[in-house]
């Protein structure tokens, strides 16, 4: 039997199609912590669905962190107060949901709290939501960076907001659904808060 796995990237509240693949190809999953920060990424930002169509939520992170630094070291910017901007964005867009208020003392915690690195930040935001949408899925991560991986599919760059998602996703209810028609691959939070429980059987 053939070995299978893929190396992802960490994402901000990453996108359905993010979860797929972690689901697809566990227990060989293995994440990126040696690449460099690339810019507009969904390493930083979550698209999620307002009454006026899709919705970017970007975590600002320390200039200087653009370039030549490693994922793992970016800093999280807190000039402004980002954390309450996406707390009342995803309140306003997700309120009416069925189960958002089932998940929101523990999820607003992660907008109560400040955390020093984005990885850190994303990374414990994932572990919440694997507990949350019950797929269990163990996390290895890289010790060095490899420009390519011949035993493993690549996700890191081809899961982005640049590029339409080419897997099929079945529609499900969402909040807003009715103004703007099902809009695909948001992030896992629209499926969490419009499915609950029923997430982990629609992955």
């Amino acid at each position: 039997m053939i070995e299978k796995g893929a190396v992802l990237p960490m994402f901000y509240l990453p996108p359905v199609e993010y979860f797929a693949a972690l689901n697809a190809y566990k227990p060989g999953i293995l994440i990126e912590r040696e690449e460099h920060f690339p810019k507009q990424t969904y390493r930083n930002r979550a698209n999620i669905y307002s009454p006026d169509g899709i919705l970017a939520l970007t975590v600002p992170v320390v200039r200087g962190a653009k370039n030549h630094t490693k994922i793992k070291d970016v800093k999280i910017s807190y000039d402004f107060d980002w954390q309450r901007l996406h707390w009342l964005s995803l309140q306003a867009c997700y309120r009416r949901s069925a189960y958002f208020e089932y998940y929101e003392d523990e999820f607003v915690q992660f907008y109560e709290k400040k955390f020093p690195f984005l990885f850190d930040y994303n990374e414990q935001l994932l572990q919440f939501i694997l507990k949350s949408i019950k797929l269990k899925v163990e996390l290895n991560y890289t010790e060095s960076y490899e420009a390519e991986y011949m035993s493993l599919v690549d996700f890191r760059n081809s899961i982005s907001p640049k590029r339409e998602p080419d897997f099929d996703q079945k529609p499900y209810f969402q909040v807003f659904e009715e103004r703007k028609g099902f809009q695909k691959n948001l992030s896992i939070v629209d499926l969490l808060f419009n499915q609950g429980p029923n997430a982990v059987n629609y992955l």
